[in-house]
């Protein structure tokens, strides 16, 4: 499907035609005509009660954005993603990381190989080593217990991790110190590792072709320090794991081959925390929760490829999605978790949404010339609120936003005094109704009618029609982790397929790669370099190698830049 033929569908001029007429509607206007309208836009499943009364859309919506829907043929894309088509074209494999919660006893096929027997196998493995590592069976060279671990990946094989960690913090064995390095930068790196103990420190390498330049640097940086504490080269095969597919260069690290644990290429990194990546979080939460995650994962998936889409949630998402992007004119999407053990959760759907659709050509290589991708951020409630919704409430852009909640808490926190209760009531309280003020705002009448000056009351007013999400579940267990994250993998696939892109492939995170490899040989030569970028990187290669070559000025002002 080119660029042409989506602008020229029936159903997406439909649907233009439809935002012209509803498009000056208020959802005040909304709600009055439908007095139900909070149980009809609603949905769930898996544990996830899904609330989009307060999105912009009639039912005539909805039933357009289906026709969409049918006409791309997402009923029909969903069917090839779970069968192990190659449904990432430019790279020509399958994206099949449902198979990575899939039970035992399923077959699922990619080039006639049933994988379903090789995760399990891995996932034993990763139980095996986990139970020993945390039961103490398993230790260091010196003979110390394990009491560290430190997970070394980047971009899919970190932002996972870390999230699912912080997610899941309530579950982790307390006993235990996890840590994640990512960064380049020596300063990650340094930090982690200050104040252990290497003879109580596992490294989990997490790269798939053991090859990363970023994450590479941070191992030998690791295998390093641990050596410079323990004094053997045999420590590594004792302090070092890795997740990856290259046995060789893996053995070269020095680490054994029943210490590596393998993924497979038709599993993107954005898409992997469920897989052998996962390693630190099952070490962090045992086996028992980590099954209890890939279960929720699984039960999101199987409501996605066998629920009409009307009542399917990350069809619906997605779909909303493209909504409010491409006929509502909107370029970000706000992701308000009201749950701080989600604090990571909007920077791991950063990388989840935006390296998925952030792309030009269709999956066949024309131009699109719509909007794909939309810029997703956020923070936790209610943090948020004393920090941006300013913009949200009062700004010039349109933000539609997702608000996540539980009903009960990890950690009750009783409030004393008038009204008593659980703080938690209160985080609930700020979560609905700042979606309830998003939408329906304040009116200048309502200002004047509560004694407002009139010189303020176009300060005091506040517009609304700013749409919204609410993602609610009983209680952030692993299950439900899984469930939500399953939940936005499948809504980004949901655009992808309206978008007609490959949500699947990365190849816009290469470019830099390759440019840093040929420009750091020119900052570390001994002697000043030729240059041939242009004039501002030549510039910058001077300036750098001039700053840092200054000795004389970093031993005298150490406290100035």
């Amino acid at each position: 499907m080119s660029t042409v033929e989506l602008a020229a569908r029936p159903q997406w001029q439909a649907l233009q035609r439809h935002a012209a007429q509803i498009g000056h509607r208020h959802l005040r206007e909304f709600f009055a005509d439908d007095p139900k309208r909070g149980e009809r836009f609603s949905a769930e499943a898996a544990g996830l009660y899904l609330d989009y009364a307060k999105q912009r859309v009639d039912a005539e919506t909805i039933g357009l954005l289906d026709a969409l829907a049918q006409a791309c043929g997402l009923p029909q894309r969903i069917a090839a993603m779970f069968r192990g088509d190659a449904i990432n074209t430019s790279e020509d494999r399958p994206a099949l990381h449902v198979a990575l919660r899939a039970p035992r006893g399923e077959k699922i096929l990619v080039r006639g190989h049933d994988v379903v027997p090789d995760v399990h196998a891995v996932l034993d493995r990763m139980a095996a080593f986990s139970e020993g590592v945390r039961g103490g069976e398993r230790r260091g060279h010196t003979g110390k217990r394990l009491r560290n671990v430190i997970s070394i990946g980047i971009g899919g094989s970190d932002l996972g991790p870390v999230m699912a960690y912080e997610a899941l913090r309530a579950y982790s064995d307390r006993d235990m110190t996890f840590r994640f390095v990512s960064n380049v930068d020596g300063t990650d790196f340094s930090e982690a590792t200050r104040d252990l103990d290497a003879a109580e420190t596992l490294f989990i390498i997490c790269s798939k072709t053991f090859t990363t330049l970023e994450t590479l640097t941070n191992a030998h940086a690791a295998r390093r320090w641990c050596l410079a504490a323990l004094g053997d080269e045999q420590a590594v095969a004792s302090h070092f794991v890795a997740v990856s597919t290259n046995a060789d260069e893996v053995a070269k690290f020095g680490i054994a081959a029943e210490n590596m644990f393998g993924f497979w290429d038709w599993v993107g990194g954005r898409y992997s925390m469920d897989s052998a990546i996962g390693l630190s979080t099952m070490l962090a939460i045992g086996t028992a929760r980590f099954e209890e995650m890939l279960a929720g994962f699984h039960a999101m998936d199987e409501h996605f490829r066998s629920t009409p889409l009307a009542r399917n949630l990350p069809a619906l998402m997605g779909l909303l999605a493209v909504w409010n992007s491409n006929f509502l004119g909107a370029t970000t999407v706000a992701v308000l978790p009201y749950e701080q053990y989600l604090k990571r959760f909007p920077a791991y759907l950063q990388q989840l949404t935006m390296e998925s659709n952030g792309k030009h050509v269709t999956r066949e290589g024309a131009p699109v010339g719509y909007s794909t991708g939309p810029i997703y951020w956020g923070e936790p409630g209610t943090n948020g609120q004393h920090s941006f919704y300013q913009l949200l409430h009062q700004g010039t852009r349109l933000v539609p936003c997702d608000f996540i909640g539980f009903a009960q808490t990890l950690n009750p926190v009783p409030v004393h005094g008038e009204g008593g209760g659980d703080q938690h009531d209160l985080l609930l309280a700020n979560l609905i109704a700042q979606g309830e003020a998003l939408a329906f705002g304040k009116t200048a009448a309502q200002v004047r009618a509560e004694g407002v000056a009139e010189a303020l009351v176009p300060h005091r007013t506040f517009e609304g029609n700013r749409p919204s999400t609410t993602i609610l579940a009983r209680r952030l267990t692993p299950y439900a982790l899984g469930t939500l994250v399953a939940l936005y993998e499948h809504s980004v696939f949901v655009q992808g397929v309206i978008w007609d892109i490959d949500s699947f492939d990365q190849w816009g995170v290469e470019l830099g790669k390759q440019l840093a490899k040929a420009t750091i040989a020119e900052l570390t030569a001994a002697e000043p370099p030729a240059l041939h970028h242009d004039g501002s990187t030549n510039e910058l290669i001077r300036r750098y190698r001039a700053l840092r070559d200054d000795a004389t000025t970093a031993a005298t002002t150490s406290n100035r830049p």
